[in-house]
């Protein structure tokens, strides 16, 4: 059983539920508000460490309220903080999050705040587990160029790199050819690639543009639809897995922490892209992102149902 590093980052989720999103200029009186630990990288190392993986969490905080929660939480969870840095001057990072209660669709609004603050000094800190990780998992909600002296410091080692392309943003092409496997949804494929992604067809056309750009493998997440995984050798489009959703904030987060936990236990990618179906639908199941992860037995007695 190997390790995963999980760089990225740590927001406060704060969230409000009402009958429908409201339109620009339009006050809605909600039905619920609900505050907790969020942020792209937290919520996908959140996902991985509950559904067993051995999880070395890398992100940062304010010194403030918020950033105590952060801790509290990832302590309260038995997860590792010795790498949840805390920023002198920035305030942790929040996310104001809207969801329509009945249709369970959402928008958010991100502040990076710390984890928008990540320096060299912190990532030199990391650095012997970065090297060490059998799987590095990265996203996009951090400052930019501390991820790409993350992922230089674990391509150099030769660690296995795993990129979630979200919240989607103009990277350096050039860093795709250092990726072992890139996991957009369909929306940050089209974008990135220039391929409208709307079926199977389209999402492997996406795939070949990420590898001839050197991605060694792709998996490509459809919501409902499922996800279409490529690589050198095969394809195949992997169904989602039915069930009835009431907050699909945070699915593609649990998605990717079951897919790295699953790949560290050294399942094939699409062994591991059903592991990270079944954690994803679990987890749209329940309110909320962090908390809203599902446990590894849970996973287990839904993957046997499903996929048996």
């Amino acid at each position: 059983m190997g390790n995963v590093v999980c760089f990225g980052s740590y927001v406060v989720d704060l969230t409000s539920r009402a009958g429908h999103l409201p339109v620009p200029g339009e006050t809605v009186i909600g039905s619920s508000f609900k505050m907790g630990p969020g942020g792209k990288g937290s919520n996908q190392g959140v996902a991985a460490h509950r559904a067993g993986a051995d999880v070395i969490m890398m992100t940062k905080v304010g010194k403030d309220v918020f950033g105590n929660m952060a801790l509290d939480f990832y302590q309260s969870e038995g997860m590792n903080t010795d790498y949840v840095f805390v920023d002198d001057e920035r305030e942790t990072g929040t996310a104001l999050i809207m969801v329509d209660e009945n249709t369970a669709q959402n928008c958010i609004l991100v502040v990076s705040g710390a984890c928008g603050n990540v320096t060299d000094a912190d990532i030199e800190k990391a650095r012997p587990v970065i090297e060490k990780a059998d799987v590095l998992l990265v996203q996009l909600e951090i400052n930019i160029d501390a991820i790409y002296k993350v992922i230089d410091m674990a391509y150099n080692a030769g660690v296995k790199i795993v990129l979630n392309t979200a919240p989607v943003q103009k990277i350096d092409q050039s860093v795709f050819s250092k990726i072992d496997i890139v996991t957009p949804n369909e929306v940050e494929a089209g974008i990135i690639t220039g391929v409208d992604v709307t079926d199977e067809a389209s999402a492997r056309k996406a795939a070949e543009v990420f590898m001839g750009w050197g991605v060694k493998s792709v998996v490509i997440t459809m919501g409902k639809a499922g996800a279409f995984v490529m690589n050198a050798e095969k394809q195949a489009f992997i169904p989602s897995v039915k069930v009835d959703a009431i907050d699909t904030t945070g699915a593609g987060d649990a998605f990717n922490g079951g897919f790295v936990t699953a790949l560290v236990e050294g399942k094939d990618i699409f062994e591991a892209a059903k592991f990270g179906n079944v954690t994803g639908a679990l987890s749209v199941t329940r309110l909320g992102t962090a908390p809203a992860m599902p446990y590894r037995g849970e996973i287990d007695a839904m993957m046997q149902k499903v996929y048996r």
